[in-house]
């Protein structure tokens, strides 16, 4: 297979979780620094990657419906390389291939560094299946960034927890942290670049530095998540420090006071609780109860009033009765969530809820999902009241794609804020902005322009 047959572009659609995005901008990046160009339709580009998501059932049947597009265009153009990465590649692995013969390559996650190496191997005309698990090495090429302004920095890859609905163990693999030394320097790459905002990113970020060597002389593993933030918060040029995703199981008190400490990382945390009945917890598999849950929400709210706090919650797991799902709309009703990601229980191959005889009906899932959504939406709705006639600083990240006469950005609570403005002059800036709209997610505002002191 010729690469010069067309004219080298490429294409990435990406489904899924911030992780899924960083790996598709490595990948973007290990393209360019092969020739590649990016095509913004994936019908007029001669490589299509599809970096896949199977947390849910519909992102997994999504990847299929555009594959059987491409597999029609790859008959007439058979130069075209067509691969799938990600979750779905490394779940279905061979069979993948029967089921989509004309795929050129499936790899899995931990495989994202390696997209040349495999490619050329494809461009010699073999058919590839790259799912076993391997050791993640440091990755010396650049991603191709989607943003100028903000950007996800990969600290802990895999995840050791098995939660019973979760796939996630068993499509990116073991818990593997980076060095300490390796995610700085990187951060301060990105900050020569012009970069304000970095988001740490793990599939479970509290595990970060758990299989690393050493030992405090209190006890404690030499590195955790406390200490890379304390070891990355003065990289000259980032602004701004989030991190994702927690597990209630790991986040500490001393994390908090950590984040409360330092004045570069933004006050909001997202901590799934999915359930909050105990025994639903339990069979979950996630290690916490409820009670505990609500007294980290607690201690942030004690160290820092105003955080926001994000969240998932899943309803309908198999066996839930009716109490218990009203366990959960309890919890939502009295922590007052800033926003909760929520989904109906969808049972995923290798997972040993999806095995059970006591799955819900999609008519009980669909009722409790929409119950649930109406009452984040009220809730949401009542926290945005207290940014009205605030001042916020918003780092402005781009143009409203909706009215060419606004910008917009976040707050340190993360706060989508769009207000008047040239995005040619204030992109990557961090803008004082006069709160006067709020709406349940969101929030619009005006610049507010200091005046000069007169001595």
């Amino acid at each position: 297979m010729a690469m010069t047959t067309f004219n080298r572009r490429y294409h990435i659609t990406t489904f899924g979780c911030q992780m899924n995005k960083a790996d598709s901008e490595r990948m973007a990046g290990i393209l360019e620094d092969m020739g590649f160009q990016w095509s913004e339709d994936p019908n007029q580009a001669d490589l299509v990657l599809y970096n896949t998501c199977t947390i849910r059932d519909n992102a997994e049947q999504k990847v299929y419906s555009y594959l059987g597009r491409q597999a029609k265009r790859k008959h007439e153009h058979p130069e075209l390389t067509l691969v799938v990465a990600g979750c779905v590649a490394q779940q279905e692995g061979e069979s993948l291939l029967r089921r989509v013969p004309e795929l050129d390559l499936v790899m899995g996650p931990q495989h994202a560094n390696r997209l040349q190496d495999l490619l050329e191997q494809v461009f010699a005309g073999n058919q590839i299946v790259a799912t076993e698990p391997i050791r993640i090495v440091e990755d010396i090429t650049k991603p191709r960034r989607d943003s100028t302004v903000t950007a996800w920095v990969n600290v802990i890859y895999g995840c050791n927890e098995r939660c019973t609905y979760c796939v996630v163990p068993n499509v990116r693999g073991i818990e593997q942290s980076r060095s300490p030394e390796a995610i700085r320097a990187e951060m301060v790459e990105l900050g020569q670049q012009g970069f304000k905002e970095v988001t740490l990113l793990g599939q479970n970020i509290d595990a970060y530095g758990r299989d690393l060597p050493g030992t405090t002389p209190e006890g404690r593993h030499l590195h955790t998540l406390t200490d890379l933030l304390y070891y990355v918060h003065d990289v000259p040029g980032i602004e701004r420090l989030r991190f994702a995703t927690s597990h209630p199981r790991y986040f500490t008190e001393r994390l908090i006071r950590a984040c409360a400490e330092l004045p570069k990382v933004c006050e909001h945390f997202h901590i799934p609780f999915q359930s909050g009945d105990n025994e639903v917890l339990k069979q979950m598999s996630r290690g916490y109860t409820q009670e505990k849950y609500r007294r980290i929400i607690d201690t942030i709210r004690r160290y820092m009033p105003d955080a926001s706090i994000s969240a998932d919650a899943i309803v309908g797991f198999p066996g839930e009765t009716e109490a218990q799902f009203e366990n959960t709309l309890k919890l939502v009703d009295d922590i007052s969530f800033d926003h909760l990601n929520t989904a109906a229980y969808s049972p995923r191959p290798g997972t040993p809820a999806a095995l059970w005889d006591n799955q819900l009906s999609e008519e009980v899932k669909s009722d409790r999902l929409q119950r649930l959504n109406h009452l984040v939406a009220i809730k949401a709705a009542e926290r945005s009241q207290r940014y009205l006639d605030r001042i916020e600083e918003v780092l402005v990240e781009d143009q409203n794609p909706k009215d060419p006469t606004q910008v917009m950005g976040r707050t340190r609570g993360n706060r989508l804020t769009f207000f008047p403005g040239n995005i040619a002059e204030l992109k990557g800036k961090l803008v004082q902005v006069k709160i006067t709209e709020v709406r349940a997610f969101s929030l619009t505002g005006e610049v507010v322009v200091r005046q000069p002191v007169t001595i």
